[in-house]
């Protein structure tokens, strides 16, 4: 099977080589000169293009000295921004004051000042004229509220470069992942040079493929407590994480649809594994609350294909164009494909990751022994949960030939589940009970335990002793509660890393149509677990 993949150059894999000339700007958030001091040296450190001096941070600020200071001194391009608090900022003093403070920045060397819209015209008559070769006035607009109709945004880029702005930016606020299309539109088809921002978590997007969609600059925090808007990533994750360098117009995006989202390593296995193989391609992170919704925003080819998770691994199946035939036996899938044609077909590997560990975990191996009978053929298999997880280990185990039963909270739909694999249905703590025989296997597919709340567990460290294994779908944390006590009663455990692992695999060549760098996906997984 043909990858249809474009590949970087070899050398490409380096991280100081980059594919883009989007620049990563870091801001200073510092109290004191000292301190910003401090930062522009970590920022080089770290790889960013320029750092962003916000001078309305300072405690004191005394504008000949310390700009004379901040800029002199930087190691990178200095962008010079005098927030005020009317657009966001920290600066509650002479408007005046201000706009001089901004124009002494350009007379000592800043190679950009940022701005509002709002006092932009004025501002850039008052240095008509006296602006240095390359120096850049970055005219901005904020909205802390929502993300305007398209037509909005666009009439707010004219708005912007009426005021004589070299470049636009806008930084709208997401309220659904959705709205980032909206700003991609704007900042692709922009004719002057553009910043487009939309904050929040769920426009995390905005930020991470801003070279792809012709974005001027984006924004990396030093550290994730020293954010300067809402929804920023540190620059460590935008160049280490996303491979930020290495994206371009025609880079292929994958990703991971859930709610919660964040704590995905798939980005990291993915990301890694793109940029070791050369090929042209981002995985990220998508917080997704309607997913009709997001496959109409992002209808693009270039949008290739998604990993699945809680809550949306049955709700997706309306939106799908083909369905695998074991995912369509499961009802529930988390891996979806964009064809040559530009359709979706869905599958589902989390089948085979999770009762593949199981069964060789069962056998003593990693994989290594076939056997045509498998461990798990007349076992009592004990699932919590009747979701996405909870239905392919259903399946899985019944494929296999174990006798199934489902725990749920809503009884309604363990008995659904249980009645399409010939198995027994009870209520979640009914589990706690449940022992009809000795060396049963669990398999919990419920969120209890996942972190924040790492303190849970879905069944009593008791009622483990009548379970010869335990097999836990969460991953983070890796050692949840539940493992720690089952491996403590003598269970055979099997992390849910395993099972991420495995499935991986599968997705890897579902999307790329090449074999899975299985090797290099464990390896990357024990040195982050």
């Amino acid at each position: 099977m043909a990858s249809g993949f474009a590949t970087w150059d070899v050398e490409t894999s380096s991280s100081a080589v980059r594919s883009n000339a989007t620049l990563l700007c870091t801001p200073l958030m510092g109290t004191t000169v000292d301190q910003m001091m401090i930062e522009m040296r970590k920022a080089k450190e770290i790889g960013a293009d320029v750092v962003e001096i916000r001078l309305d941070c300072l405690r004191s600020f005394n504008p000949t000295e310390d700009l004379k200071a901040l800029i002199k001194q930087s190691t990178l391009p200095t962008l010079v921004t005098y927030r005020p608090i009317w657009e966001g900022g920290q600066y509650e003093g002479d408007e005046e004051k201000r706009q001089d403070a901004l124009r002494l920045a350009m007379e000592f060397g800043a190679d950009y000042i940022d701005v509002e819209l709002q006092v932009a015209y004025d501002f850039n008559q008052s240095i008509a004229g006296k602006k240095p070769d390359n120096f850049k006035v970055i005219v901005s607009s904020h909205n802390f509220h929502n993300t305007p109709s398209l037509e909005a945004i666009g009439n707010l880029v004219a708005r912007i470069q009426a005021t004589g702005a070299d470049i636009v930016k806008i930084a709208t606020t997401a309220l659904d992942i959705t709205d980032v299309a909206r700003m991609f539109h704007i900042t692709v088809h922009s004719q002057i040079p553009i910043i487009g921002i939309v904050m929040g978590e769920k426009g995390l997007i905005s930020r991470l493929l801003t070279p792809k969609f012709g974005g001027y600059l984006t924004y990396g925090a030093l550290e994730a407590g020293a954010i300067s808007a809402p929804g920023q990533p540190t620059a460590k994750d935008l160049l280490d994480l996303y491979n930020f360098r290495l994206i371009k117009p025609d880079t292929k995006v994958y990703g991971i649809i859930g709610k919660p989202v964040y704590h995905s390593k798939s980005p990291l296995l993915f990301n890694e594994s793109f940029k070791k193989l050369g090929l042209n391609a981002v995985y990220v992170h998508l917080l997704v609350d309607d997913v009709v919704k997001f496959f109409n925003a992002y209808s693009s080819p270039d949008f290739a294909g998604y990993s699945c998770t809680i809550p949306h691994k049955e709700v997706v199946l309306q939106c799908m164009d083909e369905i695998d035939h074991v995912a369509k036996k499961i009802a529930a899938v988390n891996n979806l494909v964009r064809k040559p044609d530009g359709k979706f077909k869905a599958y589902n590997t989390d089948y085979i990751g999770a009762i593949s560990a199981i069964e060789d975990a069962l056998r003593g191996t990693n994989g290594t022994i076939p056997s045509a009978v498998s461990p798990l053929a007349g076992k009592l298999f004990v699932i919590l949960g009747a979701g996405g997880a909870g239905k392919s280990l259903a399946y899985g185990a019944k494929e296999k030939g174990a006798r199934v039963v489902v725990a749920n909270r809503t009884f309604e739909r363990a008995v659904d589940l249980a009645g399409k694999v010939g198995g027994k249905a009870l209520r979640l703590e009914e589990a706690r009970y449940f022992h009809p025989e000795e060396g049963m296997i669990l398999a919990n597919c419920t969120s209890m335990g996942m972190k924040p709340k790492i303190d849970e567990a879905p069944i009593t460290k008791d009622a483990l002793k009548h379970y010869s294994l335990v097999f836990d779908a969460i991953y983070t944390p890796k050692d949840t509660r539940l493992l720690r006590e089952a491996r403590e009663t003598g269970c055979i455990i099997v992390y849910g890393t395993e099972m991420l692992i495995r499935q991986g695999f599968e997705q890897w060549k579902n999307f790329t149509g090449l074999p899975a760098p299985e090797d290099l996906f464990r390896e990357l997984m024990l040195r982050h677990s």
